[in-house]
């Protein structure tokens, strides 16, 4: 493949693999693209077939060698808690916390008639997780060294892409909520003796309680205490947490929704429960992240925005250049979180910032940007709240327009969010939507746009990337809770607030990765200057992270 975009060609994956497999793979693709069209970007298999009828086979095939991996050194990302900054940064976020891309807007990305999908209702697919052997995920080398070439793997779990079936009905709720209860009260069950809420309700006062549950609501009582009320799947109970205990710091973390355990003893009167300790699913500080067993690298990249007056094709291009120099020899897998394009419709007067009006012409115009990486990357993408796609979140990806529109390198396009694995190594791709909604209601101190990372770590303690429902996220009911993270992954990547950050939470690497769009107007009245122009490149054996600025 790296040979192919040295001579300016894509190709399809079954193409690849019938070239790697001929008796002479470097004569095949020399004939392969002498006798293709002249505007032909694309090896097709059958044009490859057509030139291999031909074939004789080789005495020996000549031997060819091709670029070894560089060493590159990167820093290591440092280990924090929630409420430990890391990194430093370089604006001041404004005090309402309103989403750093776009002003706060009911309307949806795209125009009426393009095919995008509903906000709710899709179509059920099968599996839940869909592997990609070597010989389907671009892997195969034209001239390989001495064997075959270095096995590349990309697992996707977790996509709710042909698997949308929610209907808006009453049921498609209870279903979601259910769901969710289930999954993160299991990871609670083996800290706590829990009993459901009716259960507590029939216990004598004094009583020792332990109970685990979704948080209705929470508010202050008139001494300045917080009255937390938890529901199950049998009904909902009070619990009273003192300000004068050390929990009382974390009332300030509840969101609506998110799942919790607590223990304390049930008043005399058997009314209401008196906290003695909260916890939250969280990642285990014991976790140990995987990591893959040869030298291979990832970018992670964002918020693209191509149609935009303020995208900086510029930087993009030093960064798509720098990706062919030796360099950048192990990167091989691209990981883009969202906002391909600027959209349309987004927010109100946004036609006065777009350089392209046309939702399809931007798409075009980023699969020509996307042309300009080396062909043989892995890559894989997610849609974002300014893509054409349902706003409600788990979003299903593109459909088949618009992924034949971004087909350059033939990436793999997988649902909003999704867990990639690629080379072992467990991704959970998340746009960040929810960022906006766990920075406006945490207190600035744990959680900031200049600090993105540390409300990510909140989301991974959560085990959920959009906890509460409602508010600023549009959250679509299916039949199970997508956004519940079910798995500890390695690397945490979202993007959305244009801001970057990383770190590490329990092991887990966090990564927001910036933007590629300079300062809006939208974000110049609010006080907010975007980080533009990084590539987070990570080192997929060791999990270190090294940071790349283009702009």
């Amino acid at each position: 493949m790296r040979e192919l975009a040295r001579r300016g060609y894509n190709a399809e994956r079954e193409a690849v693999t019938l070239l790697a497999g001929a008796p002479d793979p470097a004569a095949a693709l020399d004939a392969a693209v002498e006798t293709a069209p002249d505007d032909a970007l694309r090896l097709t298999a059958d044009h490859v077939r057509s030139v291999r009828s031909t074939d004789v086979p080789a005495a020996s095939a000549p031997d060819a060698t091709s670029d070894s991996a560089s060493d590159a050194t990167s820093d290591s990302a440092s280990d924090a808690a929630p409420d430990a900054p890391d990194n430093d940064t370089t604006s001041d976020a404004p005090p309402e916390h309103p989403s750093v891309s776009t002003p706060a807007s009911t309307t949806r990305s795209g125009a009426e008639g393009t095919g995008v999908p509903v906000e709710t209702k899709g179509s059920e697919g099968d599996d839940e997780s869909a592997a990609v052997p070597a010989a389907d995920a671009e892997t195969d080398s034209v001239s390989t060294p001495d064997g075959d070439p270095p096995e590349r793997t990309v697992d996707v779990a977790g996509d709710v892409t042909g698997r949308s079936t929610g209907t808006g009905e009453y049921g498609d709720f209870v279903s979601v909520f259910r769901d969710r209860y289930e999954k993160l009260s299991g990871k609670l069950r083996g800290r706590v003796n829990h009993r459901p809420a009716s259960a507590v309700a029939d216990m004598p006062g004094g009583s020792d309680v332990a109970m685990i549950g979704l948080v209705n609501d929470v508010r202050s009582s008139a001494n300045g205490h917080w009255i937390v009320e938890l529901e199950d799947t049998t009904g909902t109970f009070p619990c009273l947490i003192t300000k004068d205990r050390d929990i009382a710091g974390l009332v300030d973390e509840l969101l609506l929704d998110e799942c919790v355990a607590v223990e304390g003893t049930l008043a005399d009167d058997a009314g209401i429960v008196f906290v003695d300790a909260i916890h939250f699913p969280d990642v285990p500080r014991t976790y140990r992240p995987n990591t893959a067993d040869r030298h291979v690298q990832a970018a992670l990249v964002s918020d693209v925005h191509v149609g935009s007056q303020e995208f900086m094709a510029d930087a993009w291009g030093r960064f798509a250049d720098w990706l062919h120099t030796d360099e950048a020899e192990a990167i091989e897998y691209l990981l883009i979180a969202g906002d391909m394009v600027e959209g349309v419709g987004v927010y109100p007067d946004q036609d006065e910032e777009l350089d392209i009006v046309d939702i399809y012409d931007q798409y075009d115009r980023f699969s020509e940007h996307l042309k300009a990486v080396p062909g043989d990357l892995e890559i894989v993408m997610i849609p974002g709240n300014h893509d054409a796609v349902r706003l409600a979140e788990p979003q299903p990806g593109f459909d088949e327009e618009l992924r034949e529109i971004m087909s350059a390198h033939d990436p793999r396009i997988v649902g909003n969010p999704a867990t990639v694995t690629i080379e072992g190594v467990s991704v959970l791709m998340y746009h960040g939507v929810s960022l906006d909604e766990v920075i406006a209601e945490l207190p600035e101190e744990k959680a900031s746009y200049d600090d993105p990372h540390r409300a990510m770590y909140h989301l991974l303690k959560k085990r959920h990337v959009a906890p509460k429902y409602g508010g600023h996220m549009r959250l679509a009911p299916e039949d199970r809770d997508y956004l519940v993270i079910e798995d500890v992954p390695d690397v945490f990547h979202t993007g959305h607030v244009h801001k970057l950050g990383y770190g590490k939470y329990h092991n887990v690497l966090a990564v927001n990765s910036g933007c590629w769009q300079a300062q809006t107007a939208f974000q110049k009245s609010v006080n907010i200057e975007p980080d533009v122009g990084f590539a987070p490149i990570v080192d997929l054996d060791t999990l270190d992270l090294t940071v790349r600025k283009f702009a």
